[in-house]
């Protein structure tokens, strides 16, 4: 029976032209990134089963890849639950990770601590457009960094990284968790059924306001908290000015927000309207929510318009690391959706820039071996000269090729024929 030459279900190879970009993209990243002051860091794609089913993943804990025990640890026949079967799994995200790896090293790491981190995760989800099984996050996190400096320099270096990459006209939208529970509570939702009313909210965008009305309904909530909580959104609906809308609400509100949480979130878009460089606007959203369990404050996302849905998100987490060490310690970070990028510049045919001159060798395949250090010679000497060089045997059909190569970028040959 022949082997399976298809990549499995949700995962993808990745050819040539598209490794190139991105090398490239990850590359400009890292790069614009470090600008900014943030460390490269690494964690394991593995983590204790328990840390990843600690109902902070939201969603995503429904999703793990799970890693059996192995050898003598693994029982089958005497296994009475999942509990006795696996201990590890793959990370969904890189934000665990990191709060676990800052945990652990914390004492020999600056404070605050800026990280950036870039790798594979996995997710046992439904396979589309820009969503795979395995995909790459890259993530920058400030650790150790109560005020909304950290948002500011988030929300900036991300904006930045996508002005290089020539994005334009998208938007950072942005609420507070705060925000999000004060328009719930003012409307008259009992506490224990706030997280039942985000995740209908949360479809906000796939439902409209008359789906969110009649799925709240359906559930059982009273019609005139109902009424109430939408009357909210429409007071500050088409609302372009983000810092005038949180006006509007907080006063709308009145005691049931806190005037600290109002006005941290009216510096945060002034300020990056005031100094940011890229080409995008600071949109106020209350009905984003973002769907992890263990944002504790401020939640953006990157909307941009090619795409149609999150090309990348974060907020403020400042529990999480206290659930390893019993120390809450200030958390915030912001990953761009590199799948959702990569897709939307192949899309869009991008070329990478300033790439060296790419030369071909084609060596007749009769061409005498003494001759050949004389061909490597002369390519080492071109590569030291900044040029990319292949070296390759000569094809019957030469014109055929050659138009092959060039297609793959090559824009000059040179023929070596044993004469």
């Amino acid at each position: 029976m022949a082997l399976v030459k298809k990549p499995v279900t949700g995962m993808k190879d990745i050819l040539p032209q598209e490794m190139q970009i991105r090398d490239y993209v990850i590359g400009l990243i890292k790069e614009t990134y470090r600008s900014f002051g943030y460390t490269p860091v690494e964690t394991p794609c593995m983590e204790a089963i328990a840390n990843l089913s600690s109902k902070q993943g939201g969603e995503n804990e429904k999703l793990i890849f799970k890693v059996l025990k192995r050898g003598e640890k693994l029982k089958l026949a005497e296994a009475k639950g999942e509990a006795d079967l696996v201990d590890m799994g793959l990370r969904y995200d890189l934000t665990l990770p990191l709060a676990r790896f800052y945990a652990n090293n914390a004492n020999n790491l600056p404070s605050p601590f800026k990280a950036l981190q870039i790798g594979s995760v996995f997710r046992a989800d439904r396979p589309q457009r820009g969503r795979y099984r395995q995909f790459t996050q890259c993530d920058i996190d400030i650790l150790g960094e109560p005020s909304n400096l950290a948002e500011i320099e988030l929300i900036l270096a991300t904006t930045t990284t996508l002005s290089k990459l020539g994005f334009r006209g998208f938007e950072i939208r942005i609420n507070e968790r705060g925000i999000l529970k004060a328009m719930a509570r003012y409307s008259g939702f009992s506490e224990d059924a706030l997280e039942g009313v985000f995740i209908t909210l949360d479809k906000m965008d796939k439902i409209g306001m008359d789906g969110v009305a009649q799925e709240l309904l359906n559930d059982g909530f009273d019609k005139t908290c109902i009424d109430r909580y939408l009357s909210l959104f429409r007071e500050v609906e088409g609302e372009t000015d983000g810092a005038k809308a949180v006006g509007i609400l907080a006063e709308k509100l009145g005691d049931f927000l806190e005037d600290a949480l109002k006005q941290n979130l009216q510096e945060i878009i002034e300020c990056v309207e005031q100094t940011k460089t890229a080409d995008f606007q600071m949109v106020f959203d209350p009905t984003l929510v973002r769907g992890m369990g263990y944002y504790t404050g401020t939640i953006f996302e990157i909307a941009i318009p090619e795409f149609g849905g999150s090309c990348g998100g974060g907020g403020r987490y400042d529990q999480m690391i206290g659930n390893f060490t019993g120390n809450n310690v200030p958390a915030c970070g912001f990953s761009i959706g590199f799948e959702r990028i990569i897709l939307l510049l192949m899309e869009q045919g991008f070329q990478i820039p300033k790439q060296p001159q790419k030369t071909a060798y084609l060596i007749e395949k009769n061409y005498p071996p003494h001759k050949l250090c004389e061909v490597f010679r002369k390519a080492q000497s071109a590569r030291e000269e900044g040029r990319q060089v292949l070296i390759t045997r000569m094809n019957k059909n030469k014109k055929f090729q050659k138009e092959k190569l060039s297609a793959e970028g090559y824009e000059a040959f040179e023929e070596f024929f044993n004469r």
